[in-house]
């Protein structure tokens, strides 16, 4: 196969950052993506209805003229969210979802939840309206190892709460074990969850083997090659409970290259060439489409997209190092290996 077209794809876990960051890394998205879920982790974040309605319009204004993208807003869950701003958001069609960060999980965590008990009422009322749910899965326990938070946050956290509010509808972001697979997998219909295109490319040897390399550092952090191979199996099954969500996430090389860097792999400019090449490796290029355009849709209950994109195979495609913005150059995320598909409109 040197040729296949898909529903246009959707992202349905992305960073856009704000001002200039967002003006420069916008167009790397709108250009092959209908649609994406846009994290609320700015700062201040985007806590209320009104802030959302701001950050969208703010999105709206800066993509590219001509361009049909949408983005599809998300508040970011605090201990002070409030039910009716929530549940007014949604029923207005302003948001699609609400964030999940345990505090001081990632980037721009330090609102997030602390004590579960304090937003279990405003879980109650998603899972009432089928509002769903986007879960940075992590605990932040100092004394659990960097590698082992995602089992130990679906342990202590994420099943406790299924279980006491059923039917809540829960996205499991970005992730990286065979443990969230399996939990994913047995989880039934109310769960489902987004793997990111450098996941399916690296493990942790590519951060740590012969030198730190920073624009691998992410969060959640890549793991044993073993976790690598069971996202792989899970993205290119077919299994209508995974899809895509690059959590493509901006920073500058200035905020990467230093004592502390910033987590965050930069995807949206090559993960479609990424996506088929591992597909193809997979032997799995006639399940790309599911992955990238209908599982998504399906799970988060909106029709999927009228247009189409085509990848053609041939020479080497080649992508810039970097996106110049305002700020500082961000490096694109290389894959280390040659990439063969490239995006036809």
């Amino acid at each position: 196969m040197d040729r296949l077209t898909l529903r246009r794809p959707d992202d349905w876990h992305l960073h856009l950052r704000d001002g200039a960051m967002m003006r420069a890394v916008l167009p790397e998205t709108t250009r092959h993506f209908a649609r994406a879920i846009v994290m609320p982790n700015l700062v201040p974040p985007v806590v209320t209805g009104r802030d959302a309605a701001e950050y969208r319009d703010r999105i709206l204004s800066a993509k590219p003229k001509g361009s049909k993208f949408r983005p599809l807003m998300t508040l970011y869950l605090t201990e002070e969210t409030e039910v009716r701003d929530l549940r007014a958001a949604a029923d207005i069609g302003l948001i699609t979802a609400v964030k999940l960060y345990p505090a001081g999980a990632t980037t721009n965590s330090a609102s997030g939840v602390r004590d579960f008990t304090k937003v279990r009422r405003v879980l109650e009322n998603m899972a009432q309206i089928g509002l769903p749910l986007c879960v940075h899965g992590e605990v932040t326990d100092p004394e659990i190892d960097i590698f082992d938070r995602e089992a130990a946050f679906i342990e202590r956290v994420l099943d406790p709460i299924r279980r006491d509010i059923p039917g809540l509808r829960v996205i499991m972001e970005h992730v990286t074990t065979s443990d969230a697979v399996d939990y994913v997998r047995s989880g039934g219909d109310d769960i489902a969850a987004t793997i990111t295109t450098h996941h399916l490319v690296i493990n942790r040897n590519h951060i740590l083997a012969g030198g730190i390399r920073p624009h691998y550092y992410c969060l959640p952090v890549a793991k044993r090659e073993s976790h690598r191979r069971a996202l792989v199996q899970a993205a290119t099954s077919g299994d209508a409970s995974f899809f895509l969500g690059t959590d493509s996430a901006p920073h500058t090389d200035a905020a990467k290259l230093q004592a502390c860097g910033c987590a965050g792999c930069f995807t949206a400019t090559n993960t479609l060439s990424i996506l088929a090449e591992v597909f193809e490796a997979a032997g799995a290029l006639d399940r790309l489409e599911a992955f990238t355009s209908l599982n998504g849709p399906a799970f988060y209950r909106l029709p999927v997209n009228d247009g189409t994109i085509t990848l053609e195979r041939g020479d080497s495609v080649t992508y810039p190092a970097a996106i110049d913005t305002e700020d500082g150059p961000v490096t694109v995320f290389d894959p280390g290996m040659p990439l063969h598909w490239r995006v036809r409109d």
